[in-house]
Parts: structure tokens; sequence; C-alpha cells
């Protein structure tokens, strides 16, 4: 009895150490356990090549007649990281720490199932024992019949020698674990000394200073014209096929909550993220009951209201969050509601609302100009209309609408292949036709949204949030 239960002692034992060691010394030998600004993930991935001090470029220059400065700059391609040795070094010492583990966990399992068993067989083991002491203090009470209980029992425990034998190999197996645990550790540990102890704390400063740099040079940029998407970058999948997410779209701000809206129908619950990378991990949220159910998905946060449509209505409702009150409510004259001109998808996408560099917007569609679409500039404070303009386009062959420095950018499908395939500029009242490709990834968006804090569209698509980076181009501001 003693024999079995001190190996259990010992597998667990060493499989508490070297679990320890994976858990806490190997991230921070790696870096794994450094943590980044929320919300802020795919700019960080940039931010960690060199600044203008340490490589930079500005590959080209040019003053237009007007003496504005036009430059364009390239940062280092993204591949420059995978020619250091380290880094192939790093990926193969990964993948070792992957099958350390997978097979740490098979051990595990194995282990507790059959410590299980053996706890389950004690009290029989307990019995055999005390038996065989009696008989063995006085034969003379061994009878037949008592033989013949002894050895149903011994093979009731003989299936515990093939557990001891497992133990017996997964000892075996634990030692060359061990062993490639050490080696892990010492080729590690080279890599950090080349790396230098303080390295990693370095390349932390340097994120936050070239993030700095990043939001100064951004401020510095005037509006531009889209002339392409990003591959989509999935930061969540979470409720149903529809719904919106967003965070505040005034600038300039520094709330970092984020928003989540599940659902195109009669919903109120809207959840309160602190951050972004609260949002992608479902925690830390609060939940916002609306008084009126809204309809579709063109909502927008703006300087800490919600505003939104009011389901089976034109009216257009100013949620308050912190003060959880509804501060206004107003008709958006002549709109067209309740599945009259949604967009391609349906869903009640009639009214769509939305904020950029230059204004806070309404897109809809009204039978007097025959469904094409409508953008017109509210005052967020009253939501009086400020100015409209008729873009000719007909709002239910659009995917999707979102606003630009100005220009409204529509989407000819809400479906995979769907590309921006015009575009309005209320600066001139002018249109074009455009051709620019995105991934569609999930095949269905039912809300595409731009963020001018983020300069990204922000979308939901079949369940999946999800965000694309865009590309302006740019006319730099100057003094001069």
């Amino acid at each position: 009895m003693s024999v079995p239960m001190l190996k259990i002692g010992a597998v667990l034992s060493t499989m508490a150490m070297v679990t320890n060691w994976m858990s806490q010394t190997l991230p921070s030998l790696v870096g794994l356990n450094a943590t980044s600004p929320d919300g802020n993930h795919q700019r960080i991935i940039s931010a960690l090549y060199p600044g203008p001090d340490e490589g930079w470029q500005v590959y080209s220059s040019a003053s237009e007649p007007d003496g504005k400065c036009v430059c364009t700059v390239v940062a280092p391609a993204q591949n420059l990281c995978k020619r250091d040795p380290r880094s192939r070094q790093l990926r193969l010492l990964t993948e070792q720490v992957q099958n350390v583990s997978q097979s740490m966990e098979v051990m595990d399992l194995r282990t507790s199932r059959d410590l299980q068993y053996v706890r389950d067989t004690e009290p029989l083991l307990r019995g055999v024992d005390g038996h065989i002491h009696t008989y063995t203090t006085n034969p003379r009470r061994l009878t037949k019949k008592g033989l013949q209980e002894l050895k149903g029992q011994m093979s009731q425990l003989r299936p515990l020698l093939s557990v001891i034998d497992q133990y017996r190999l997964d000892l075996q197996t634990l030692a060359v674990l061990r062993g490639e645990v050490l080696n892990l550790s010492i080729i590690l540990t080279a890599i950090q000394e080349e790396v230098g102890a303080y390295d990693y704390e370095e390349l932390q400063q340097r994120v936050l200073l070239l993030e700095t740099r990043l939001h100064a040079c951004m401020n510095k940029l005037g509006c531009g014209r889209l002339t392409g998407v990003s591959n989509p970058i999935t930061v969540r999948a979470s409720g149903s096929r529809f719904g919106s997410w967003m965070t505040d779209a005034m600038i300039p701000s520094s709330d970092s909550r984020v928003w989540s809206m599940d659902g195109y129908y009669k919903g109120r619950r809207v959840l309160e993220y602190r951050t972004m990378g609260d949002f992608t991990r479902g925690q830390n949220f609060v939940q916002h009951l609306l008084p009126h159910p809204w309809a579709g998905t063109g909502h927008v946060v703006y300087n800490g209201s919600l505003y939104y449509n009011k389901h089976q209505s034109n009216i257009l409702v100013q949620y308050h969050f912190r003060s959880r009150n509804v501060v206004l409510q107003r008709s958006l004259s002549g709109a067209g509601y309740n599945n009259t001109f949604p967009y391609s998808w349906g869903g009640s996408s009639d009214i769509d609302l939305m904020a950029d560099e230059t204004g806070f917007w309404a897109v809809y569609a009204s039978i007097p100009n025959a469904g094409n679409i409508l953008v017109s500039r509210l005052d967020p404070r009253s939501l009086d209309i400020l100015q409209s303009w008729d873009t000719g386009f007909p709002k239910r062959s659009a995917g999707e609408t979102f606003m630009i420095c100005g220009t409204l950018y529509v989407t000819n499908s809400h479906l995979a292949g769907a590309k921006v395939h015009f575009a309005y500029h209320t600066n001139s009242s002018s249109y074009e036709y455009t051709d620019i490709p995105f991934h569609n990834q999930y095949s269905h968006i039912s809300m595409m949204d731009y963020n001018p804090r983020e300069r990204a569209l922000y979308t939901w698509n079949n369940g999946h949030q999800v965000i694309y980076n865009v590309t302006l181009f740019h006319v730099i501001q100057s003094d001069g």
C-alpha cells in the first residue's frame, strides 16, 4: 500500500513543480507576461519597429503649387523581424513548450483517473491486509471459504498492478520532460542574456513613446480620401448574427469604454465594458436597460451619449450613459422607418447615425426623394438638421455606409465579395464610383461604422466583432 501511494505523491509533486515553472518562469523568460495598453494591440505591434532616429525613412516628399507639403512615409517591412535568428529560435522553443504542455495535460488527466481508482480500491486493500494479518497470526482460522474470499479479493486488486506499472512509465516520462524543460531554460536564459536583462522594459517604454508620436502625427494629418481597407482583425466572437459595437466617436476624448448592442429588433440591453481589453475578454461590464427599444444597428456613441433610432418610428433618442436617462427625443422628419428603406440586408436599418472628423450625421431615405440615400448633418445637442444632401444612390442597393472626413462611402453588398462602390463628397456636393475591395471574412455584415478617433472601421459580421484599418490619402497641415 505504501509503495503505490509514495509513487503517486512523487508524480503529483513533480507535475506541480513543472507546471508551476511553465506558468510563471517560462512566460517571463520569453516576455509573454508583458502587458500592453488595452485597445491598442494592432498599433502596438506596428509601434515595435524603430522610431525616426532608429531607421524610419521618408521615402518621398513633394510640395504642391499652393505650398502644401505632401509626404509618403513607409515603415520597415513587417517581415524584418522574421530575419532575426532569435525569432526562429523562439518559434521552435514555443513549439517545444506546447509539446511539453500537452504531455503534461495527458499525464495529469491519467494520474487523476488512476488516483481515483486507487482511492476506490483502498478499503478493499485494507480488508485483504487485515485478513492476511489475521491468518498469519492464527493460521487455524484460515478456512476453505475464507481462502476463496481472499482469492476473490486479490483478483479484484489485480488491475492495480497495471496502474503501478503506468506510474513507473510516467516517472520515466517525467524524467525526460525534466530534461527538456532544463534545456529550454538554458536556451531561453541565453537568449535573454543576449537580448539584455532590461530590454523588454525598454521596448515597452519605446512602445508608449511611439504611440504618443503616432497620435501626434495623426493629429497633424488633415482629412483624407479613402484609398484602401486592410485585412480584417477579429476582436471577438459574441452575440447573434446581427448587432453593433462601438467606442465614443467624439474627438478629442479619453473615454476608453466599449459598448455592445446585440440584435436589431426591439433590443433594450446595452453592455458597457471598461476597456477594449475587457470587451475582448468579456469581463468588467455593466448593463444599461434602455427605456425605449431600438431599431436597426445604426447606433453611435458620441460625447458620452448613445444615439439610436426608436423602434417602429423615425424618432432619434439620446441616452446619457452616466445619468442613465433619456435627455432628448426628436423625429427625423420624413425619414422612412420599419424596413421602408433599409440597407440590402434588411433588419430595420432605415436610419443610420454616425460621426466623423467633420460632424454628426444621419443617413436615411424618404418617399419624396424616391428612396435615394439622404445625408444630413445634425446638431448633436438638439438633433436639428443643419444641412442635407441627396446622393442619388438607392438605399436598398447599399450594403452599408460610413462617413470619413465628410464623404459618405457606400458598399455594394453586405455579403462576401463586397467592396466600397460609391462615394459622395458633401464638401463639393459631388459623387464618384469607386472600386475599393475588402475581405468580408464572415460573409454577413450588419453594421459598419468609421471611428475617427481610431481611424478604423468597426463592423459586426455574423456574430463577430471585426476592425478594419483604413488607408487615407492625406494632405499634411503645415503652419507655413
